[in-house]
């Protein structure tokens, strides 16, 4: 399957998510906190304080948008299930006898 846009596969078994919404959260709160106190603390610990931005993408695990998705896909596992058939995919309750 392609997507219309890029014309490119997409990965089935692209997967963002964590092992649990706490510890997905706690990632979370300390990528974005290294990020947002980096760029805060310039004006008063100078420029090398932007070293700590690197180390907050390292714990969102590349970036903020990635982490977004990530955080749904955790709080969706077990709940929703895709299935994908002659390049339709549709999103469904797990357990739904509907789903194709």
């Amino acid at each position: 399957m392609k997507t219309a846009e890029t014309g490119r596969p997409v990965r089935a078994e692209a997967d963002f998510a964590g092992s649990s919404v706490p510890r997905h959260l706690l990632r979370g709160v300390l990528g974005f906190g290294l990020i947002i106190g980096s760029i805060a603390l310039v004006p008063f610990a100078g420029p090398a304080v932007l070293l700590a931005a690197p180390l907050g993408l390292v714990a969102l695990r590349g970036c903020p948008a990635c982490w977004v998705i990530g955080l749904a896909q955790t709080i969706s596992r077990g709940r929703l299930e895709r299935s994908c058939a002659d390049g339709v995919c549709t999103l469904t309750k797990a357990g739904d006898a509907a789903s194709t």
